[in-house]
């Protein structure tokens, strides 16, 4: 196992790690661990170059940052992203691979499940690794983080009807759903018994079948969910789908979703504002899944009550972001970032008795972010 340290200005670490043996190519990023150690999920994309993963795991790191300092976390932001496709690449070795690069961390990076990563496949990572979190409950952790995730968007979404709707009630609110995974089904079910109306896209057809039966949802072609005439767009795929092209096709009032980095660049949230469409910050409204995994990092243990009331913190920060936007006459996205920027900035360690995932990132160690690393299992 090969690991390359690749020096990037406002991040702690990344790293490369190449195993030939069980076939990885895969990234760490440590944005920030100010706050506490860098919690983030693990991806696995088939991305079409290792340019493009980093490029991915470093925005995806620095939006944990952000997300955890906003969420009052007590936890820092990083992300690891695995090249590969999970349907055909994925394999015992390559996960326990990917356990091994990650307690070269030691702590200072604790894993989750993210896209193409399963809690089965974190029971696999744990082999190698104690730095894991969002495994079955059985284990005493937090379970699939998702249902939290979908709380804390549906929510925000219920936030922004009354801001900019008037109304606190989905009766009849037309809700453009784009992606069909993990947190969209949970976000679906809860839109769908408060009386929303769903349109649903996704590139996968049997899953867009299953949400029509399911919720009533129609369904269109992944292309046509932007020109959707509704009242939310909800971007619940991957990230950058608000860019140029799609945002003047947009007939929403009100963007809210869990997808992470929704807005390809910075010009994108005030494009959004330029039309008067609201938009919920993605690292503020699903941030529900990080603060589940944070109840689980808690010294006195695990518990679900805690956490969905925790979760429930995203409907008091959001109009708090929402006035500092019309009080600065700037983005909501930039609002939430200056929150996150002062949580950063004024900061006070706070010393408790930690759980063992994040011990040792507290004792010091880690990869030396100085030096390429050669490591020979």
């Amino acid at each position: 196992m090969k690991l390359t340290v690749i020096p990037v200005e406002g991040y702690e670490k990344v790293v490369r790690c190449d195993d030939p043996e069980s076939g990885l190519t895969a990234f760490i990023a440590v944005h920030n661990t100010t706050l506490g150690p860098a919690l983030g999920g693990v991806r696995m994309w088939p991305y079409e170059s290792w340019q493009e993963a980093l490029t991915d795991v470093k925005r995806l790191a620095q939006g944990m940052t952000y997300k955890s300092a906003v969420a009052g976390t007590g936890l820092g932001g990083g992300k690891a992203v695995m090249i590969g496709d999970p349907k055909h690449h994925k394999s015992a070795s390559l996960l326990r691979a990917m356990g091994r690069f990650i307690h070269t961390f030691n702590g200072a990076y604790v894993a989750a499940e993210d896209v193409g990563i399963s809690e089965s496949d974190m029971e696999v990572i744990r082999e190698e690794t104690p730095h894991v979190t969002g495994l079955p409950q059985h284990y005493g952790s937090s379970g699939n983080p998702a249902p939290f995730t979908a709380f804390g968007v549906f929510l925000g979404m219920q936030v922004c009807l009354e801001r900019h709707l008037h109304t606190d009630r989905f009766d009849g609110v037309r809700v453009a759903v784009q992606g069909c995974g993990n947190v969209a089904d949970f976000l679906c079910q809860r839109l769908h018994e408060a009386g929303a109306r769903l349109v649903v896209s996704d590139v996968d057809t049997a899953k867009t079948a299953r949400f029509a039966e399911r919720y009533e949802a129609q369904v269109v072609a992944p292309e046509a969910i932007y020109q959707c005439d509704c009242d939310i767009y909800a971007p619940c795929a991957l990230g950058g789908t608000l860019n140029d092209d799609t945002i003047p096709q947009l007939r929403c009032r009100i963007v809210a979703g869990s997808a992470n980095n929704q807005c390809l660049g910075p010009e994108h949230s005030a494009m959004l504002k330029a039309r008067n469409i609201l938009y919920a910050p993605d690292f503020v409204i699903n941030a529900g899944g990080v603060i589940n995994i944070s109840v689980e990092l808690e010294p006195e243990g695990y518990d679900a009550s805690r956490a969905w009331t925790k979760v429930r913190h995203i409907a008091a920060v959001l109009p708090d972001i929402f006035d500092l936007a019309d009080q600065e006459h700037t983005t909501t996205e930039h609002a939430a970032r200056q929150l996150a920027a002062h949580k950063l900035a004024s900061h006070q360690p706070v010393q408790a008795t930690p759980h063992p995932a994040v011990q040792a990132h507290q004792i010091g160690g880690g990869v030396d972010a100085d030096t390429v690393h050669s490591l020979v299992d």
